[in-house]
């Protein structure tokens, strides 16, 4: 039996634990969504754990969000460096977490049932917290306890649609071509014995939470819906788009009548073009705030569940029907800021970005569409 707890040591508030732990407990601060040495120290450290487990030992995995990055064993042609220039590429390029995943997995030694095998023979219990869409076992956290359906083929074609092959590390470009040519082992695929003492239970996802949000709601008196826990694609366009169904409530009181609250969850992404700060969730909000211009008491609220939208010390931000009005008082144009990818100051003079600190778990984003 290993326990491991991982945390970020680069967000606010990080390194202040919500409650006393265990002394026995080893606590190892990582990178993340870009991997450090303290990533490769966690590795190191469960799979030291995991080579000594015995066919009578029970292993105890507890994974959530973001261990992609927190625990990170590049394969033995690979160096940190090689994965953090490769990660940095893919998040600027509007690559899916299912595309990075599938990378990931096919670049170090414990995704992609990575730990089922390092564990073996010994009987391993994984207990999950979903933060990719649709809960898909083999993604979230990059499937350390899972069947990889994915291929080194997939990989490289992820690459070329991103036009990334000649900006990533000549190593990696490598390993995928001799993957791909098959001299290297795939990882272990669907129906290998190897998961027969493997079982992996979710515990907490995005549909959960979203499900408490409306439950919530509607007691503060809300008539609510959900309306998708699917939400994805590019940042500003998905916040346009959720901007026009305000719209139509306030001109037709469709799908819901005031007062309601409807709720998206997911997670979407940004293709950066410029040099400003912000998240996706930012991003987002700024997205819609043209669209929502002139409209009486409709907000939209979107903020990521782990507290930490980007490299930022917001979860989110605010917009309104009066967001527009009140930037352009203080001289602020949001198609300006949309162009740069800075939400973050954007949303900051106008006191709009949601700060609540780490939140200690991460199920992806939810978006709030209020008409009051």
């Amino acid at each position: 039996l290993f326990r491991s707890f991982l945390s970020s040591p680069s967000a606010p508030g990080s390194g202040e634990l919500p409650h006393s732990l265990p002394a026995s407990l080893e606590i190892i601060a990582a990178g993340h969504p870009i991997p450090d040495a303290g990533s490769l120290k966690a590795a190191a450290a469960v799979t030291s754990l995991l080579t000594k487990a015995g066919a009578h030992d029970l292993v105890l995995g507890l994974i959530s969000g973001g261990g992609s990055a927190l625990l990170t064993s590049p394969a033995a042609d690979l160096t940190l460096d090689d994965l953090q220039e490769l990660t940095g590429a893919l998040l600027s390029s509007g690559a899916s977490i299912n595309e990075i995943n599938t990378l990931r997995k096919h670049l170090e030694t414990l995704k992609g049932g990575g730990i089922a095998q390092t564990a073996a023979p010994a009987p391993l219990a994984c207990l999950i917290l979903s933060d990719v869409i649709g809960d898909p076992l083999d993604m979230i956290a990059s499937g350390p306890s899972v069947p990889d359906p994915t291929t080194y083929a997939q990989t490289y074609q992820i690459l070329e649609h991103y036009q990334l092959t000649e900006k990533v590390p000549p190593r990696i470009l490598s390993r995928l071509d001799r993957g791909r040519c098959g001299q290297i082992p795939e990882t272990p695929k669907p129906g290998d014995a190897l998961f027969e003492q493997v079982s992996n239970q979710v515990i907490g996802s995005n549909f959960q939470a979203a499900q408490a949000a409306l439950s919530q709601a509607q007691a503060e008196g809300f008539h609510t819906l959900l309306l998708t826990t699917s939400l994805q694609g590019e940042a500003r366009q998905a916040g346009r788009c959720l901007a026009s169904i305000l719209r139509q409530v306030r001109a037709s009181g469709q799908p819901l009548p005031s007062p309601c609250c409807l709720i998206a969850g997911g997670e979407t992404t940004v293709s950066l073009k410029g040099d400003g700060l912000g998240g996706r969730n930012q991003e987002l909000a700024l997205g819609a705030v043209a669209d929502l211009a002139g409209l009486e008491a409709v907000f939209l609220i979107s903020l990521a569940s782990d507290g930490e939208d980007g490299p930022t010390d917001a979860a989110g931000a605010v917009t309104s029907g009066e967001t527009l009005a009140r930037a352009q008082a203080l001289g602020l144009d949001p198609a300006d800021y949309l162009a740069h990818n800075d939400a973050y100051h954007f949303f900051q003079p106008l006191g709009d970005l949601i700060r609540c600190g780490p939140t200690q778990t991460n199920v992806n984003d939810l978006v709030f569409l209020f008409a009051c």
